[in-house]
């Protein structure tokens, strides 16, 4: 069963070419981890894979659109899956991005059941998240030295 899943839009204070910058290279995604997690999590620029609660996940750039769009897809999951972030300039600031994230998951009932509300929060967490980092805030449970450079004011 196909299910979509939009986040929220948020406002960025980062261009579109500064936020792509920093998704474009799955190994910045490591530096986000706490040290006693990064032993179970490989990643190079197009890829990353890791195991969570035993279940070996992989995740791989399928397309990148220079500073507008990223595009991942499963490599290894329990599930199928496509995750688009949209890096949009907002139109009443070129140094600002109205960003999105778009998952469409092929999950079997019990899965949409159990997950999709999950889902759903966890996507306008990290876009909230990233937004607070873009402006300086620290959103909870992220350490600031583990921003990628430059993406802090």
């Amino acid at each position: 069963m196909s299910v979509k899943i939009k986040s929220k839009t948020a406002l960025v204070s980062k261009a579109p070419y500064e936020l792509y910058m920093v998704f474009t290279d799955m190994s910045n995604f490591v530096r986000f981890l706490p040290e006693d997690k990064k032993a179970e999590v490989t990643a190079d620029y197009d890829s990353l894979h890791a195991v969570v609660q035993g279940f070996n996940i992989g995740v791989r750039i399928s397309e990148r659109i220079p500073y507008s769009r990223i595009d991942f897809a499963d490599d290894g999951a329990p599930f199928q899956f496509r995750l688009v972030m949209h890096f949009d300039a907002a139109s009443n600031d070129p140094y600002k991005t109205d960003f999105q994230i778009v998952l469409d998951a092929d999950l079997n009932f019990m899965m949409k059941t159990l997950l999709g509300s999950k889902l759903q929060d966890a996507l306008d967490k990290i876009v909230d998240a990233i937004a607070a980092m873009s402006e300086g805030r620290v959103p909870e449970g992220i350490d600031p030295s583990m921003y990628p450079e430059g993406f802090n004011k």
